[in-house]
């Protein structure tokens, strides 16, 4: 979101109207990670039959089947391809976000941005901190603090998109910035706290690959041989540091220019995420939930999944914690920043994206997995507190949506108006000398056409008066 409209040239306004390049930047990533959601929820549900069906073993042996150059180090499991592999894919489409919101999105003026980034840091930290105040209560791991923080973008917008389409476009900038920030800080975690036996060499090695993967695009040199060549070499590189590889696809991502040159049509980061969405979307996310989220579900793993301190930090962090996390950030905020709230709005709109922000999967099914790397039956029920709270949140969040997207249809329509047919909605021509000699225009010829047919329809009555 671009830095918001102010209001009498006082307060600047939180969730006010999109700038018309941000909407349909916004209306194109909505579209295709509501096609993602729609797999990774069908990838989870299919995980979930296969691990709790006499397929099972089928599963786990694919699942757990090795292959690559043990030379390398990549000597791989099935799962851990997925893990280390496509979801590096996942993270450069984050990295681009992130870079396009820094250079020409929401967080490129610091005092717009304070709102989203306070709400999405307080929407990570309340999870953590309930997280860790169960398990030290109870006597659990708190390895795991960092398994509700994350909000899963695609499952999010799928959702909002799904349930939500009522909704003005602000609240789905709103979550999307959310999202990159979460992004952001879990992509600091993994790299700093999940990441161990640090290879300087090789991590040496791969910041070189990454300078000459930045050196070669900003000279200008293009095509997908160099690159991908390249940006496989530095994959490779960043997992024999130890550093988590998904890294690697997170730096490459902030590394492309989103401003645009004479004689461009978009910037190559906005060319290449429109290239790599889909993937990320489409294949790489649904199959790492494919291979993470097949856990065993039992009555009594259900039963820990409320019971044990570990579990239970993970499902009321997500479904607790985001919102109040979310909620309260962007409320004390707007109390105490000259931030004020989209009169056409209200805090309930608010409440529902907080709620909604509470989807943790993917991210959150990978932090599972590293947090509890020396303990699979952990690490399982993780994955069911994670599954179980995201499902919960989903839930309200839905709930909450379409009562909220109920009284802003109006809002929407608006929004969407374009009674010129120009293909720009009215609303942003507002301003426009042309736009309102068109629409002079387009009105002086609709009366015309009125008065044209009542005179057709006068004939036609002295016609049908007239005599037999």
């Amino acid at each position: 979101m671009t830095p918001p409209p102010r209001d009498n040239g006082r307060r600047s306004v939180f969730l006010g109207r999109l700038p018309l390049g941000e909407r349909t930047f916004l209306a194109d990533a909505l579209r295709t990670e509501t096609v993602g959601g729609m797999l990774l929820l069908a990838a989870a549900v299919v995980a979930l039959l296969l691990a709790n069906t006499p397929a099972q073993g089928l599963y786990e042996d694919v699942r757990n089947f090795h292959f690559g150059p043990e030379a390398l180090h990549l000597n791989l499991s099935v799962a851990d391809w997925a893990k280390d592999g496509l979801l590096t894919v996942f993270f450069f489409v984050a990295g681009i976000e992130l870079k396009r919101e820094l250079v020409a999105g929401e967080l490129r003026d610091p005092k717009a941005a304070a709102l989203p980034i306070v709400s999405a840091v307080c929407g990570m930290v309340v999870p953590a901190l309930i997280y860790v105040a169960l398990a030290v209560g109870g006597g659990g791991d708190v390895r795991g603090w960092a398994i509700p923080m994350a909000t899963d973008i695609a499952f999010a917008l799928g959702v909002l998109a799904v349930l939500g389409t009522g909704l003005p476009s602000s609240l789905r900038a709103f979550l999307l910035t959310l999202a990159v920030v979460d992004d952001l800080g879990a992509i600091v975690i993994i790299a700093v706290f999940y990441s161990a036996g640090i290879s300087f060499a090789a991590l040496g090695a791969a910041v070189v690959g990454l300078g000459l993967f930045w050196f070669l695009h900003h000279r200008g040199v293009r095509g997908w041989y160099v690159y991908v060549p390249l940006a496989i070499v530095v994959w490779g590189l960043m997992h024999a540091s130890g550093v988590h590889a998904t890294v690697a696809g997170v730096a490459m991502g902030l590394m492309l220019r989103c401003t645009v040159r004479d004689g461009e049509h978009s910037s190559p980061a906005e060319h290449i995420e429109h290239l790599v969405r889909p993937v990320s979307a489409g294949l790489a996310v649904p199959v790492f939930a494919l291979f993470a989220a097949g856990v065993a579900v039992s009555g009594g793993a259900m039963t820990e999944v409320f019971t044990e301190p570990e579990t239970l930090g993970v499902v009321l962090g997500l479904l607790a914690g985001k919102t109040l996390g979310v909620f309260g950030g962007a409320w004390v905020t707007a109390r105490f920043t000259k931030a004020e709230l989209n009169r056409e709005l209200g805090w309930a709109d608010v409440l529902a994206v907080a709620v909604l922000a509470g989807i943790g999967f993917t991210v959150s099914l990978l932090i599972s997995e590293l947090a509890f790397a020396d303990d699979a039956g952990l690490a399982d029920t993780a994955k069911a507190a994670v599954l179980t709270g995201s499902l919960l949140a989903t839930v309200c969040a839905g709930i909450l949506l379409k009562f909220r997207a109920r009284r802003h249809r109006s809002l929407l329509d608006e929004e969407e108006r374009d009674e010129d047919g120009d293909g720009v909605p009215d609303i942003y021509e507002q301003d426009n000398p042309e736009y309102h000699l068109r629409m002079a225009a387009l009105h002086e010829a609709k009366a015309a056409e009125h008065r044209r047919l009542a005179e057709v329809a006068g004939r036609r009555d002295v016609v049908d008066d007239g005599p037999a």
